[in-house]
């Protein structure tokens, strides 16, 4: 399983807002943070802000904050806003599968049994479980080391 880079920055916005709730936070600035593209970083803001997990303020003042607590944030809800397919293979999308084997294959049922396992085992974990606010300064100071 490879999680795209729009789903890998989306994980890094959340767990940086989480580190700042008590104000907006700019998308340079987590751009900077991070080393990220700010024209990327913006695109993975609207993904967040479209699924309800940020809400993003535009003008002077503006600036992004986590929409609800982060112990509401389910990681695999993210994981599944973000991620533009989950077809692990080929014969995942019927459509346009040209496998030849597929009448007789057995390993579609594993692939898909594991990826549910994976989701699962996110859903059992929140933004919060992943923040650990007392490891806040280290954090910070990682980012500014960059």
């Amino acid at each position: 399983m490879h999680l795209t880079l729009h789903t890998d920055y989306a994980l890094r916005v959340l767990l940086y807002l989480t580190h700042f709730p008590e104000r907006p936070v700019g998308t340079a600035e987590i751009s900077t943070a991070f080393g990220i593209s700010k024209h990327h970083l913006v695109r993975v803001v609207q993904t967040l802000a479209q699924h309800q997990f940020v809400t993003a303020t535009a003008g002077r003042f503006g600036g992004v904050t986590l929409a609800r607590p982060a112990t509401e944030i389910r990681l695999g809800d993210v994981v599944r806003a973000c991620e533009p397919n989950f077809k692990l293979v080929e014969c995942f999308e019927m459509e346009s599968n040209t496998c030849p084997i597929v009448p007789v294959c057995a390993l579609k049922s594993p692939l898909r049994n594991a990826l549910d396992a994976f989701l699962i085992s996110l859903d059992g974990h929140t933004l919060a479980d992943v923040a650990n606010p007392r490891q806040h300064n280290r954090f910070i100071s990682l980012l500014q080391s960059q």
